[in-house]
């Protein structure tokens, strides 16, 4: 399929989860196989290279793991806090709306591990940026993302760029 064709089956649905907010859903996508397969083989093949995929709770579980499955690689789930049951390390960061933190098993990374993050949707960049430096804290090195969705107009992309983070997108939406 190609990305025009997969981009129709993304739904938007307006004010959600506030007013101004044009949401992009997933769920159709991932409810339609072949656009799915696609999706994931396409984000497979921008990551190539990668020694281990890392995907941020929860829709970065999805697509990340899909791809690590794809690659025969180790999948890393970067976790919200308490979820884990192992000792962790753990990043703080702020979102438009508060604050918030991720986690992870410090122990399931190699020194100097090739590692992509893998998620569905790049906005702001706040939440990429913390997994960034969460798994070069734990001594990954971070040099790929990949989207399926890319807002551009809320800087996310020139945010990891600006830390070393090559970025990939399926597709992109104007606005928010």
């Amino acid at each position: 399929m190609t990305p025009d064709e997969l981009k129709a089956l993304i739904r938007t649905i307006p004010d959600f989860p506030k007013t101004g907010i044009q949401f992009r859903d997933i769920t159709t996508l991932l409810g339609h196989g072949p656009g799915f397969a696609a999706t994931v083989e396409w984000l497979a093949g921008e990551v190539e290279g990668a020694e281990a995929v890392a995907g941020m709770e929860a829709r970065g579980f999805i697509f990340g793991a899909a791809v690590a499955a794809r690659l025969c690689l180790p999948f890393l789930p970067i976790r919200k806090p308490g979820k884990l049951p192992c000792a962790v390390i753990g990043v703080d960061y702020e979102l438009e709306y508060g604050l918030d933190r991720l986690e992870m098993d410090p122990g399931a990374i190699s020194p100097g591990q090739r590692v992509a993050i893998v998620d569905d949707l790049l906005a702001t960049g706040g939440t990429a940026l913390a997994a960034t430096e969460l798994l070069r804290l734990a001594g990954a090195q971070v040099e790929r993302a990949a989207f399926v969705i890319d807002l551009p107009d809320l800087g996310g992309s020139g945010r990891l760029g600006s830390e070393a983070v090559d970025v990939r997108a399926l597709m992109q939406f104007e606005g928010d």
